[in-house]
């Protein structure tokens, strides 16, 4: 490049590097931005400027410098040998994440030292070949992940291999006969690395555990777990001390809660369900002639889990290992153990529990007068299911219009005895629920009148049968009844997280988990805009909060009911950032709540357990806890709530392998749900099984990726397969073994 022009004099490319290498060594710990950087140096012609961008891309390119977020710069100061985690691919593009932060880097597998995925290592960064990627060499495993591998076994007279499912790693596992555990071909197995020699193709591996045989519906949902290093028992011991606490409750401990016995309170959840720790309470306070202006009290009643598991206890531990419940297609690995999740804690009808609750003054216009939290016991008196209060709804013709044409929750009896209230038609009990009702709604309008974003869609559920093996397919969708709940726990969650962040001025708020969701990512909100476009929506990517959010949910409203309706909201939702737990508040965008935590589920959530303490010890006027344990603490329960939806959605894509082996041949309408260089994604219509149709079966022509347009173009017909078509497919294999299902394109004429 020659010379550009700046502040009236020519500067050439190399002189100007130089200035800002310069720049940056007498200036080392600094963060620069674009704008800064054209101050100092002077800079206030625009080529001067693009001229600089150009020397700070070479810069970065040479590692000299480094981004530290988006436009600022710093000198790189790391020195040759980094210790990081590496990453390892089936495809041989292994990678080493720098503890410092920063890009993954390149280590070809020939300089991997044979390190597995999650070793923490030491890598030498290798002297960079102009115009090739940055790579690393591994040169030290400072510590061995404790990562298994889950497959199926091989055995023959003089060797044993295991098959391993693992898309990490690319050749099967050594197995020595010593340490074979008497497992056979064909049995499931799960099995660690304990050493791989240099030189030698496979990894040598030792069997930890034989879940059973291939194909066994038991086996395959244990391996689910094993393969995300997941539990799959519990352990016995934490399960007897469990078993040894008390089932009374000390008269003692009811003296120092507000006693709500003797008020109206029940549960509402899926008829399956056998944890419940949620429950509602109201009655009326004062009468007003005022139409709206009744005053009622309505209580939100959580398990006080707090009371039963004390911090460092040996359950404590386990759950916090677990951070979370996992819910499989056919089953729940629960976090902590059944005797407190379905039974102590458990808010089961016609039992005197032990709660933790917030307690609203409040109208029927969902005025909140006052509210207070405290330790309470309470009683169930009915336990509905969200059929049932859905039909009370739909009797009382207070559901939404739409309700009535949407599939929602089964139906069936969930009463093993006569419940202590019947809320029959025209009772004073069934009047409150309504009121109930009406009062969620105006909570629910508000929040989208602040800006929330809906997102309602419809959930996948399997009918089993008593062998796992999956008969049908029904969808799910939230009715009123299921959002009577979701607003109240909404409110109880947003209120206990404002009693905490929400300080005066120049007071410094005490340390509690939040629940935090970051505004979408710019770049993402411009590429919805561009695929929606194409669909003729129009969507905001500039703006406040509330304009955007607000925008999109007229974008999604109108798509409602229309063919692209579920490719939109999927695209909508992939723009989203992933909401997480922390320390440091931001707000929850999606839910347009400054401040947010989780309170409402201790039995199946660690975080509110968490947050049930620190409750209890600021109200006792405890000091604020360190914000860097409790970071911590944050981090790994938002890296476990992501172990566990893996787990759970691996489950579903198995069931519905399992589910479409059955219809091998057959011919379905379907919507294109994901474009790659590699095919198609393609989303049968009728159960929402998502199959793949390969590049190499599009055989009528070449086609091309356009990453830009989200479509497969071909080259010489010009015919296009985009995000979102409706298209016809045959269901041509079904291999459980790699839970993946391929689909081939058809003419329905010819299906």
């Amino acid at each position: 490049m020659g010379k550009k022009k700046t502040g009236g004099k020519y500067i050439r490319k190399r002189d100007l590097k130089q200035s800002l290498i310069d720049l940056f060594q007498q200036h080392a710990g600094e963060v620069y931005d674009l704008k800064r950087l054209f101050r100092d140096l002077k800079l206030t012609t625009h080529p001067a400027k693009m001229l600089c961008v150009d020397c700070i891309e070479d810069l970065m390119l040479d590692d000299y410098i480094k981004e530290t977020e988006k436009y600022c710069y710093t000198l790189n100061a790391v020195s040759q040998v980094m210790e990081g985690v590496f990453r390892r691919k089936s495809n041989g593009k292994n990678t080493f994440h720098p503890n410092e932060g920063g890009e993954p880097i390149l280590v070809a597998e020939r300089n991997s030292m044979h390190a597995m995925d999650g070793d923490v290592v030491k890598a030498s960064m290798l002297a960079r070949r102009r115009n090739h990627v940055r790579e690393a060499q591994i040169i030290e495993i400072v510590k061995r992940s404790d990562k298994q591998f889950v497959g199926t076994l091989k055995v023959s007279k003089d060797y044993a291999y295991l098959l391993t499912e693992d898309r990490t790693l690319a050749n099967d596992i050594f197995i020595p006969k010593n340490h074979l555990k008497k497992g056979k071909t064909g049995d499931k197995a799960v099995v660690r690395v304990i050493e791989w020699p240099e030189g030698a193709k496979n990894p040598v591996g030792k069997v930890m555990d034989i879940l059973g045989r291939t194909g066994e519906n038991n086996a395959e949902m244990h391996a689910i777990l094993a393969e995300f290093s997941l539990p799959y028992s519990y352990p016995k011991n934490v399960e007897e001390i469990a078993d040894r606490i008390p089932k009374d409750i000390p008269q003692s401990e009811i003296d120092r809660r507000k006693d709500m016995r003797d008020v109206l309170t029940f549960t509402i959840d899926p008829h399956d369900a056998k944890d419940f720790d949620d429950a509602i309470s109201i009655k009326v306070l004062k009468e007003s002639a005022e139409e709206g202006k009744t005053l009622y009290e309505v209580g939100v009643h959580i398990a006080d889990v707090s009371y039963y598991v004390t911090e460092g206890s040996a359950i404590d531990k386990e759950a916090l290992k677990r951070g979370t419940s996992v819910y499989l297609v056919d089953r729940t690995i629960p976090m902590l153990p059944e005797s407190l999740c379905n039974n102590l804690c458990s808010l089961r009808p016609d039992e005197d529990k032990l709660t933790f609750s917030v307690i609203f003054k409040m109208t029927e216009k969902a005025e909140i007068r006052d509210y207070e939290i405290l330790h309470t016991v309470t009683r169930s008196d009915r336990r509905f299911s969200y059929g049932q209060v859905q039909s009370i709804l739909e009797q009382e013709n207070e559901a939404s219009e739409q309700d009535y044409n949407q599939p929602g929750d089964v139906l069936v009896p969930i009463e093993e005895h006569a419940p202590s209230l019947s809320f029959d038609a025209g009772t004073p009990e069934r009047k409150l629920l309504l009121v109930l009702n009406r009062m969620a709604k105006e909570l629910r309008r508000r929040r989208f009148q602040s800006g929330a974003v809906d997102f309602d869609r419809c959930e996948v559920r399997f009918n089993i049968d008593d062998k796992g093996k999956p008969t049908s397919v029904y969808f799910k969708v939230a009715k009123d009844a299921n959002k009577l709940i979701e607003e109240f726990m909404l409110l109880a969650n947003r209120t206990v997280a404002e009693s905490i962040g929400k300080v005066p001025k120049n007071q410094k708020a005490k340390v509690i988990p939040y629940r935090i969701h970051d505004i979408p990512d710019p770049t993402k909100l411009m590429k919805l805009g561009e695929f929606v476009s194409k669909f003729g929506y129009r969507i905001k990517t500039q703006g406040t909060k509330s304009d955007i959010s607000r925008n999109l949910n007229k974008m999604l409203a109108e798509a409602h009911g229309k063919a692209e309706q579920n490719v939109i909201e999927m695209v909508t939702l992939r723009a989203m950032m992933k909401a997480k737990y922390s320390v440091h508040n931001i707000g929850h965008y999606g839910l347009a709540f400054p401040y947010y935590t989780h309170f409402t589920s201790p039995i199946r959530r660690y975080p509110d357990l968490l947050v049930h303490r620190l409750l209890t010890k600021y109200a006792t006027g405890g000091r604020s806890v360190n914000p860097v344990k409790y970071e911590e603490l944050c981090e790994q329960c938002s890296e476990a709530e992501q172990t566990a939806t893996l787990a759970e959605r691996a489950s579903i894509k198995y069931k519905q392998v399992e589910f479409m082996k059955d219809h091998l041949g057959e011919t379905f309408q379907g919507t294109i749900s994901g474009v790659t260089e590699f095919g198609l994604y393609v989303e049968v219509n009728d159960n929402k099984c998502e199959g793949f149709v390969p590049l190499r079966d599009l055989d009528d022509d070449y086609y091309e990726f356009d990453e830009k347009n989200f479509c497969l173009r071909g080259r010489r017909r010009n015919r296009s397969y985009n995000l979102g078509d409706q298209v016809h497919v045959q269901v041509a294999r079904a291999d459980l073994y790699k839970k993946q299902l391929d689909y081939k394109l058809v003419n329905p004429e010819n299906a």
